[in-house]
């Protein structure tokens, strides 16, 4: 049996409502996406797949109430060759904060979200998507450019190749809210950081070499507060490019298939319309700066009308509601929390 591309396709399978799709198809009706017409067309709903640190002990122990998801999840464990479920429910916060464990558990709960959030037609009235990070993984499986088996194969590389890249020197990351961003820059070349998150808001993610990060935390720029994080490594710079190399290779042995929906990359916050160039798009991410504050420029730019965040949720909402000020949204951290996101995307119909 060929392998669900698409969160339809896997809805079907499922015995959930919605037409079947051969593999290569999308949950999404093949179109090319373009921002110029989401306006048009009213599809203004875009929904947001968080990144890594969005991840809390036991999160997943809702979604499996449910004999679907578990089926489900027990498929995505074989194809990462990672305990999900015992991880999503039983593991403690420092055993899933492991690089390796973390990414394919947030990507797995992705997955289990959009499944019922997307179901019974709902997909046709979403107007985009789009992952923080590693996120972007689960957003490319939802647009039909991976299949979901290859998907969960891609992020547990990623999840060991960072993990690796993270345990040859001592590297770390920290928050800076607030300050001017050209100073803080600035600042970040006089210590060797670099910039790896750009959240918008008025919130940067920098990382580098433990002492420098302390340094800076000693001597911020004026008006700025820097906040340690409890991460293994300097993600999304420099020190990440060993993992690239290892990536590159994963990747090509995937199929490939363009998104069947508008589809935004961390890059630049552009839409992109191949499937090639955003999966090389994910290789290269692990090594560069993740740019939300511009993919939340051109979700705005779109008219965007409503924010749904998939699970392990609340991390890209908190951003939206300091970004897009007045655009409502939507944390599906729960299936308690389904009736309001499918009640935002039947309103925008």
């Amino acid at each position: 049996m060929a392998r669900p591309r698409g969160i339809r396709e896997l809805a079907a399978r499922c015995g959930m409502s919605g037409t079947h799709k051969a593999s290569g198809e999308s949950l999404w009706h093949r179109h090319t996406p373009e921002v110029a017409v989401l306006g048009r067309i009213g599809r203004v709903i875009v929904v947001v797949c968080p990144g890594q640190g969005s991840q809390t002990p036991g999160f997943l122990a809702p979604w499996l109430a449910d004999p679907a998801a578990v089926e489900q999840l027990a498929a995505y464990s074989e194809a990462a060759g990672v305990d999900l479920a015992t991880h999503g429910t039983v593991s403690d916060a420092d055993t899933i904060r492991d690089t390796a464990v973390a990414q394919p558990l947030i990507v797995a709960a992705g997955l289990l979200t959009l499944r019922p959030l997307l179901a019974d037609g709902r997909a046709e009235r979403i107007g985009g998507i789009a992952g923080h990070s590693v996120g972007e993984i689960t957003a490319a499986a939802a647009a039909g450019v991976l299949a979901e088996a290859d998907a969960m194969q891609f992020v547990a590389e990623r999840g060991r190749a960072m993990a690796d890249a993270a345990a040859l020197e001592p590297t770390g990351m920290s928050a800076v809210l607030g300050g001017d961003e050209a100073a803080l820059v600035a600042r970040l070349d006089e210590l060797g950081l670099e910039p790896a998150n750009f959240n918008g808001g008025g919130q940067v993610v920098v990382a580098g070499a433990l002492d420098a990060l302390e340094q800076l935390k000693a001597e911020p720029p004026a008006g700025a507060r820097v906040i340690p994080l409890q991460v293994a490594g300097a993600f999304h710079t420099r020190y990440m490019r060993p993992a690239v190399e290892r990536l590159a290779t994963v990747a090509a042995a995937h199929d490939v298939s363009d998104p069947g929906v508008t589809l935004w990359t961390n890059n630049d916050g552009s839409v992109v319309t191949s499937g090639a160039a955003f999966v090389d798009l994910l290789v290269g991410q692990v090594s560069s700066p993740v740019r939300w504050d511009r993919c939340m420029e051109s979700f705005a730019a779109a008219g965007v009308t409503g924010i749904i965040e998939v699970a392990p949720a609340g991390a890209l909402v908190g951003l939206a509601k300091r970004a897009l000020k007045g655009v409502p949204a939507v944390a599906v951290k729960t299936p308690d929390d389904l009736p309001a996101a499918i009640e935002l995307i039947e309103q925008a119909a």
